[in-house]
């Protein structure tokens, strides 16, 4: 790889610097690797992908592995893209990616080892031009497979705008549950790791309470986290002592902030919460980490530029500007949407005095016989009636009206959906009341805690 590539550079420093530190730790609190034997990992990796062509695509799915930074290492050096695919997508989902990314290889693992395996029916992309360092795979609005171009640089930027703006540093342990292969897991756990020396536990958990146990007797002081998790811990009895942790980060879905509020008592912590996209990498960071509403993820991250759209709009979408924007969607561009260095998020935001708030998503406002409503908006009414705790609002095609509003709660057993239905006559607008309200026992999630509304249509679709 030509000696100018960020992370390379930013990597020989770090383990020149930390050459036999601890860079890896399990949930036990043992080594599992030290920075030097990360380098004698990646080199060892270089002898098995040395007959890739440069601007070949590696597809990694090998979960939260302690050989994921090595495997970056390797195929930065031998100037190949890297393409990180999570665990949990289907195997025709993995093989969409694979073939839309034209993929020469997957890297998958067993217990032991990663191995590669070569993909012979793909076709080399042609990147006119310089190749991209990575491919963050997204469904953007739609369910086909696309990805987001990045140069080292890029990513390398991302990194020093999360560590600087949260105040991460080498003498800080942080905890790895989140997915490497995603976006906030790749730039809060890998990259500081490469970039800067710091350190982390890599877990495998999906179990709360075990995600707890491990943060106490790690003694982590960061766990980049999701809401699903805090929610989690707020429900527990019998915690244990957390003394190390001083940084709690929420990501991946809005904070509600009855959860924030419930953790600050319970753990004597904040929670701040981070917001960001896959295609520029960190925006907004709640630094006071005060609870002031749902939705809340304060000023832009140092190093962001933030442009209101339609400033006279009650909410708005934003234009992202940073040195960590993406170059562009693969294989089909949409400069209107990523290009030039910005990026232009669906997510709606409006302003408060403790800063931006994110109050819906366009693709997500439901069209009731031409009035639109903004589904974050009948959530946060839900969520005020006693005995509620989660809530999913969403739009289903109706004959009549276009669409209706429906939603899925979560709620304690003295609650009923006539009850709720009441509530919602008493404090919203006619076009804005459920048609119906279902009591579900969970609201079903993907592994960055995120509720899919267009799911939900499709499971409650009327009969």
């Amino acid at each position: 790889m030509k000696s100018s590539d960020g992370l390379l550079a930013a990597w020989r420093q770090t383990v020149a610097r930390a050459k036999d530190s601890p860079a890896i730790f399990d949930t036990r609190g043992e080594v599992a690797r030290r920075f030097s034997d990360i380098e004698e990992c990646a080199r060892d990796f270089q002898t098995k992908i040395d007959s890739f062509a440069e601007g070949s695509v590696v597809a990694l799915q090998i979960g939260n592995h302690e050989d994921w930074p090595s495997i970056l290492i390797a195929c930065l050096r031998k100037r190949l893209v890297v393409l990180p695919l999570e665990q949990s997508i289907s195997h025709h989902q993995r093989s969409a990616a694979l073939s839309v990314c034209r993929a020469s290889a997957l890297v998958n693992c067993d217990d032991i080892a990663p191995h590669v395996h070569k993909i012979h029916n793909n076709t080399s992309s042609n990147w006119d031009g310089e190749a991209p360092a990575l491919l963050k795979l997204t469904s953007g609005t739609t369910a086909a497979p696309r990805a987001i171009r990045f140069r080292s640089e890029q990513l390398l930027a991302d990194c020093n705008q999360i560590c600087e703006t949260m105040g991460i540093s080498d003498v800080d342990l942080n905890f790895g549950v989140i997915p490497i292969s995603h976006s906030y897991g790749f730039s809060n756990l890998l990259t500081p790791l490469v970039a800067r020396g710091v350190p982390m536990v890599l877990s495998r958990e999906r179990m709360p309470r075990a995600v707890l146990i491990d943060l106490a007797r790690t003694n982590t002081t960061v766990f980049p986290g999701m809401p699903v998790f805090y929610q989690a811990f707020c429900e527990m009895e019998n915690i244990p002592a957390l003394p190390k942790l001083r940084l709690c980060i929420s990501a991946g879905a809005p904070l509600a902030l009855g959860v924030g509020r419930q953790f600050q008592d319970k753990f004597n912590r904040p929670i701040h919460s981070f917001y960001g996209a896959s295609e520029c990498g960190g925006i907004c960071y709640d630094r006071n980490a005060f609870p002031a509403s749902t939705g809340l993820v304060g000023q832009p991250m140092r190093g962001v530029d933030l442009e209101i759209i339609d400033p006279m709009a009650s909410a708005s979408q934003i234009r992202v500007r940073s040195a960590a924007v993406g170059d562009g969607y693969f294989p089909e561009s949409d400069k209107e949407k990523l290009s030039g260095g910005f990026f232009v998020p669906d997510d709606l935001l409006t302003k408060t005095e403790n800063g931006l708030r994110i109050v819906g998503r366009i693709s997500d406002v439901i069209n009731v016989a031409g009035k639109k409503v903004n589904p974050m908006e009948v959530e946060a009414h839900l969520l005020r009636f006693r005995g509620v705790r989660q809530a999913a609002v969403f739009g289903r095609a109706s004959a009549l009206r276009n669409e209706e509003v429906v939603a899925c709660v979560v709620a304690s057993p003295t609650v009923d959906e006539a009850g709720l239905l009441d509530f919602c006559r008493r404090g919203l607008s006619g076009w804005q009341v459920p048609k119906r309200v279902f009591i579900v026992d969970a609201i079903p999630a993907n592994e960055r805690g995120k509720i899919s509304r267009r799911e939900l249509a499709r499971r409650f679709a009327a009969s």
